[in-house]
This record gives structure tokens, C-alpha cells and sequence, in this order.
């Protein structure tokens, strides 16, 4: 249950928006593309990330820059 407590987790990394759109999920109401983004975790290929909403949520990589 280690996800419970992601959102006070520290920030890993920085990570910038670089397109929200999807093929098969709706990603633009949650992403801002050209925003930067905190990591709060991360897989190979997800970053969960507080997104617009102030949630925590993952999202594939591919929408995403290192900054």
C-alpha cells in the first residue's frame, strides 16, 4: 500500500509535457503540455507524477522530457 503515500513522497526528478494526445486514454484534461511536472515514482514505463487535478496518477513516459 506504498501508493497511499506517494503524493508526500520527495520529488525524484523533474519532467516536462511535451504532448497530451492519446490514442487510447483522454490525457489532455489532466496535462498541461509545456508544463513541468514533479516525479514521485517511477517504473520503466510510467512516471506518477501530481497532475492537474492534485492527485497522484501515472503516465506513460512517451508524453514526457526530462528536464
Amino acid at each position: 500500500m506504498i501508493h497511499k503515500t506517494w503524493e508526500d513522497n520527495q520529488t525524484i526528478k523533474k519532467i516536462k509535457c511535451v504532448r497530451t494526445n492519446a490514442k487510447k486514454f483522454v490525457v489532455d484534461s489532466v496535462l498541461t503540455a509545456g508544463k513541468v511536472y514533479d516525479v514521485k515514482n517511477e517504473t520503466e514505463e510510467f512516471y506518477f507524477i501530481i497532475d492537474n487535478t492534485e492527485r497522484i496518477a501515472g503516465f506513460k513516459k512517451e508524453y514526457f522530457e526530462e528536464v
